[in-house]
């Protein structure tokens, strides 16, 4: 078992970003003593591989009507089941592998919390306080989701907690001051939550020793009518948002723009494929393949206030995402290539949509802009961040 010595504002910082009567349901676990599952406050811990010796965990959350899982590498979310339509049959929405091999050999971020700095940060390097850092170009020329080893490829040390109205799971990592080129050293906590009326909340909290660049994200790709039921382009979306930053090579160029009369407007709700063919293609300016633009979520920033909503027919499930964050990444899952997934499934261009709450991209760049939110971190100070995920099932409640 590893246990990490936080300081006292660390061992605290979840409970600032809004979690109350929270117990815990156990001591800090990697793997039971005989390697079997085990129940902790009604949540499944159960072994899931190991990677060079180090086990990885998993945990089964159930309010009777939802069904979660998480795994401590990469703080993953692999499973998410809520009954469609049809005869109440679970469906789970999200992308995914059957085994912790997939997730370590061939994951596009599949359901994981995403840093130290989610998004691109342009050509991989960052000036601060008179100091040049160098990070990884692991998308194309620029540096993305944290580099070759990000928060994503970690193993988190997990503990089963049980809160008013639901259960979960607190995730805890250190990144050391030097690791992927960042300066300082971050201590951040992750809780997911399953509520007991249909949310998976998301809490996230860093603290840092020196000045740094801090975004975390989460990553799951959603297809509402089933991981394995083919694209997204019928599924309809709304979102919260009537601007966005335009981005060459995926990197904002400094603009923040309307939508209204692009294609990038979902303010009424559309079909995600509606107007995909208006998009630029491969050698126009602003390609991106499909939908991966951040918009600027409507609201004040720091308040928590519904971003997005989605849905499918075919299930008659419905998500809504809510966000402190002053941005979301709409990504239609571009680069998809047949991904063979869970159950046999086979994940096709579009086979899946990614809202990711978060800083605007490459803000580090932007520090001294109007308008621009704020990335970096300083020592004393907290990053907090919540995401909601709301579900409302096909079928009635049981």
């Amino acid at each position: 078992m590893r246990f990490l010595t936080w300081s006292l504002n660390a061992i605290l910082i979840v409970a600032t970003v809004g979690l109350v009567g929270c117990s815990t349901g156990g001591e800090w676990i990697k793997n039971n003593e005989d390697g079997g599952p085990s129940v902790v406050g009604g949540i499944i811990v159960e072994p899931w591989g190991e990677i060079e010796g180090e086990p990885v965990q998993r945990y089964t959350l159930d309010n009777g009507q939802m069904l979660v899982r998480l795994i401590d590498y990469g703080a993953t979310l692999t499973e998410c089941l809520i009954p469609g339509k049809k005869d109440g049959k679970p469906v789970d929405v999200v992308l995914g592998f059957d085994d912790l091999e997939g997730y370590i050999e061939r994951s596009p971020y599949f359901g994981c919390i995403v840093g130290r700095c989610a998004n691109r940060i342009a050509f991989g390097q960052f000036d601060w306080g008179g100091r040049q850092f160098t990070l990884a170009t692991n998308n194309g020329d620029h540096h993305l989701h944290g580099g070759d080893k990000g928060f994503d490829k970690r193993i988190w040390d997990s503990l089963p907690i049980v809160v008013d109205g639901g259960t979960g799971v607190e995730f805890r990592l250190v990144s050391e001051s030097g690791e992927e080129g960042y300066p300082g050293e971050v201590r951040i906590a992750v809780r997911y939550i399953l509520t007991n009326d249909d949310q998976i909340r998301i809490e996230m909290a860093a603290e840092s020793s020196e000045e740094t660049p801090v975004n975390l994200a989460h990553h799951s790709y959603w297809n509402l009518g089933g991981h394995d039921s083919g694209t997204v382009l019928d599924q309809e979306l709304m979102l919260n948002c009537s601007r966005y930053t335009p981005a060459l090579d995926l990197i904002p160029t400094g603009d923040v723009s309307p939508v209204k009369g692009t294609p990038l407007d979902f303010t009424r709700g559309k079909k995600i494929g509606a107007d995909l063919n208006q998009l630029p293609k491969p050698g126009e300016p602003f390609y991106a393949g499909g939908y991966d633009h951040n918009f600027v979520v409507d609201g004040e920033q720091g308040e928590l206030r519904l971003a997005a909503t989605a849905s499918d027919k075919n299930t008659g499930i419905q998500m809504e995402v809510w966000s402190d964050q002053p941005g979301l990444q709409f990504y239609s899952g571009n680069f998809l290539d047949n991904v063979s997934g869970k159950s046999g499934a086979v994940y096709p261009q579009y086979g899946g949509f990614c809202l990711e709450s978060q800083i605007w991209p490459d803000a580090i760049h932007r520090h001294t802009q109007a308008g621009w939110p704020k990335v970096i971190l300083k020592p004393g100070d907290l990053y907090t961040h919540t995401m909601v995920h709301q579900f409302s099932p096909g079928s009635e409640r049981k």
